[in-house]
């Protein structure tokens, strides 16, 4: 029988500015003995030759040509033969500028010390992490009681236990949330499938993530991840009481910064032209109700891929708003109005009689 070791799962595409470094990282926090698997899908080879010529104590394993898809190159990787004997796995998105190798040491200590699932927890610029801070942390926090500060953070660790399960349990996916989970869905589904095993835990950092910009990708990322995040939250029974969030004045991180006016309009521009017009924003329910609604018709028996449907023209209109009003705000304020939200969507869920 083989000895246990630690891998690492790097998915890429197009990244050969950046690969190698976040190569070199995960090596130096992994130790001896562990392997490192390049699951790419890069249009031209310029990624896995800087992988290929990047110099590491690991064992490396190169996967090129895979289909498109975040999840779907993550799972080719946790389906190799040469993973079969890793007691715990490290997955590091390869558009990171400047790698912490101390991070991802800490991660995967996390998951040695009896953690499921474990996370980075970088502060983020008060107009980033949108789905983040308006969904996806307070829906799981409300439905699961895990109150995740950044659950789609992209850089985590995960059990061999929450390893098998997640392999089993995407095999077993209906195809619409297969298809999601093959792309920006897998962040959510590798979190709430591991939070049922065991321990979650956050790994913070004192400085954000510097990587490619997520908003040109804003339709497509709620697209997949949102239809995850209401399938495995919906049958849930919400916890009866949230965490005090209210009373944590560092709950929400929303770094400062000052964004151009031509950069901001153009933000504000395209979230008016992405609204739908079949169900357009109506106003009658402000946010976070409308992803009480959502929640409730998942848990009804609507397709989930058709409640994210519905709640996309609410969700713009969120953004829009926050982003024309919390310019002017400070960062305790945004800190203060998120945590409301978060407070709101969980008393919303757990009142009887509250419905859409």
């Amino acid at each position: 029988m083989s000895r246990p070791f630690t891998a690492a799962i790097l998915p890429s595409r197009n990244e050969p500015a950046t690969i190698a470094a976040v190569t070199t990282a995960a090596d130096q926090a992994m130790g001896e003995g562990a392997v490192i698997v390049h699951a790419d899908s890069s249009d031209t080879p310029d990624t896995a030759d800087r992988f290929a010529t990047t110099p590491t104590r690991a064992g490396k394993v190169a996967l090129t040509g895979l289909r498109r898809g975040k999840g779907a190159q993550i799972l080719a990787a946790l389906r190799r033969p040469e993973l079969a004997g890793a007691e715990t796995v490290l997955i590091a998105d390869t558009d990171t500028r400047a790698p912490d190798p101390a991070l991802y040491r800490a991660l995967l200590d996390q998951v040695r010390r009896g953690a499921a699932f474990a996370i980075a927890d970088y502060p983020r610029h008060w107009d980033e992490a949108n789905l983040t801070n308006h969904l996806a942390r307070p829906l799981i926090a409300a439905t699961t009681g895990h109150d995740v500060p950044q659950p789609l953070a992209g850089d985590l660790a995960l059990s061999r236990r929450a390893l098998d399960t997640v392999t089993r349990a995407a095999a077993e996916l209906p195809p619409d949330l297969a298809r999601c989970v093959d792309g920006y869905g897998i962040d959510a589904f590798l979190l709430l499938t591991a939070a049922g095993l065991g321990p979650v835990t956050s790994v913070r950092a004192d400085e954000p993530k510097w990587h490619a910009a997520s908003f040109p990708h804003l339709p497509v990322i709620f697209q997949q991840a949102v239809p995850v995040l209401l399938h495995l939250t919906a049958h849930r029974t919400p916890p009866p009481a949230p965490a005090p969030i209210l009373d944590d004045p560092g709950a929400y991180r929303t770094d400062d910064r000052v964004l151009a006016p031509d950069r901001l309009t153009g933000m504000l521009t395209t979230l008016t032209n992405l609204t739908p017009g079949p169900h357009r924003y109506d106003g009658e329910r402000p946010w976070p109700l409308p992803a009480a609604d959502a929640w409730r018709a998942v848990n009804s028996g609507t397709p989930p891929t058709e409640a994210a449907d519905r709640l996309w023209p609410h969700y713009l209109h969120r953004v829009h708003d926050w982003l024309t009003c919390a310019q002017h705000a400070t960062a305790q304020h945004r800190a203060d109005q998120l945590a409301a939200a978060h407070v709101r969507l969980h008393t919303d869920l757990t009142t009887p009689g509250a419905s859409t």
